[in-house]
């Protein structure tokens, strides 16, 4: 089944069947500003990758080998 997916950074349309895209979802505890919150978006592959060139410490980026 199609399903179409919006990225939030760029506002590009995602075609779930042949593009992957990093969805978040985070729900604030009572010590953050946003109490209680639960915020949602997705980001296809080149927001996802413009974020990571931007952090000042990189992500730690694991390679997985396929087992079978």
């Amino acid at each position: 089944m199609r399903q179409m997916i919006i990225c939030n950074g760029c506002g590009k349309e995602i075609n779930t069947e042949v593009q992957d895209f990093l969805n978040v979802q985070k729900e604030w505890g009572y010590f953050s500003r946003k109490d209680l919150e639960m915020h949602e978006f997705c980001l296809c592959e080149e927001c996802y990758d413009r974020i990571l060139s931007e952090l000042k410490i990189p992500a730690a980026i694991i390679e997985k080998t396929e087992v079978l």
